[in-house]
């Protein structure tokens, strides 16, 4: 049995494979990933202008991983050539909430009144803009924006009080 997924290379992208490292150039950037996974095997045509991932494998975990290195090659394609961008919304209903960018930290003050600030760490290649009760994150690697925003929402997660009554926090409302 043979599992075999194509990935098209899109207009104004260089890929380059060296060994089990994919390199992805677009117009917005670089990305690398190691593809390597045993019985899995990557290759790029230049003739067709596709990346083929395949493997003859029968069992269930490595067929689908076959349709997992195909998604994560069709998402570093799409983001060196548009980005990624995730928009946050502020919630607070009782105590007003101050944000504030440190290098590659979010700071989240007075949250829920309390004295001790709270951090969430930006990765490295997501920019954040913040506003009044808005963050957009924005990158060309979707795993550092996704992860980003994970971290965020997880910086204020409230414990100890019943979640209907404080819905205070700050959470993801879109993606593109």
């Amino acid at each position: 049995m043979t599992m075999e997924k194509t990935v098209t290379i899109p207009e104004g992208v260089q890929v380059q494979m060296e060994g089990t490292l994919l390199t992805i150039t677009g117009p917005k950037g670089t990305l690398q990933r190691d593809v390597r996974y045993p019985q899995v095997s990557v290759t790029v045509d230049a003739d067709t202008e596709t990346i083929v991932v395949r493997t003859d494998a029968s069992r269930k975990q490595i067929v689908a991983m076959v349709g997992t290195l195909a998604a994560h090659i069709r998402n570093m394609c799409k983001g060196v050539t548009e980005g990624f961008e995730y928009s946050m919304k502020v919630v607070f209903a009782h105590f007003p909430i101050q944000l504030k960018l440190q290098g590659n930290m979010l700071v989240i003050e007075n949250f829920l009144g309390e004295k001790q600030s709270r951090k969430a760490r930006i990765e490295e290649g997501v920019t954040a803009k913040v506003s009044n009760d808005e963050i957009i994150l924005t990158g060309i690697n979707k795993e550092s924006v996704g992860n980003s925003a994970a971290h965020i929402e997880h910086a204020t997660k409230i414990r100890n009080r019943d979640p209907r009554v404080f819905q205070d926090g700050i959470y993801i409302v879109g993606k593109a």
